[in-house]
């Protein structure tokens, strides 16, 4: 598995863990403390805004979970991946989209985030 590879797991785990301590904690080792996340639901910056954000997402989508969607791309300190958010064990999953993340020192520094698939 590549650096790549593991880095975007780890991204996943923030996006799943439901345990709020145990999520500032994942947030805080993997992104850097003045990281930004922008996507086309919002823009944050910091470790505060990033899990504020991530507890609000998980709020609304109470009882679905996120995974990747297939392989990581990654060069120059920069990856993307695709993930999806559905029910556990449903055939298709209720929102894809993909995520391009820029990484300092092995923490992620800067999240882009676009919508494929969303609900209407």
């Amino acid at each position: 598995m590549s650096d790549y590879t593991t880095l975007a797991h780890r991204y996943i785990d923030v996006w799943n863990e439901t345990d709020a301590d145990k999520r500032r904690a994942l947030v805080e080792d993997l992104f850097t403390p003045d990281a930004t996340y922008t996507d086309p639901l919002g823009a944050v910056r910091g470790t505060d805004g990033i899990d504020g954000f991530v507890a609000g997402a998980q709020a609304q989508f109470a009882g679905l979970t996120f995974s990747l969607g297939g392989a990581v791309d990654g060069h120059h300190d920069q990856a993307r991946f695709t993930w999806h958010l559905g029910a556990p064990g449903a055939a298709e999953p209720l929102v894809i989209g993909f995520d391009v993340v820029v990484i300092d020192n092995g923490r992620i520094s800067q999240v882009l985030g676009f919508l494929d698939k969303v609900p209407s």
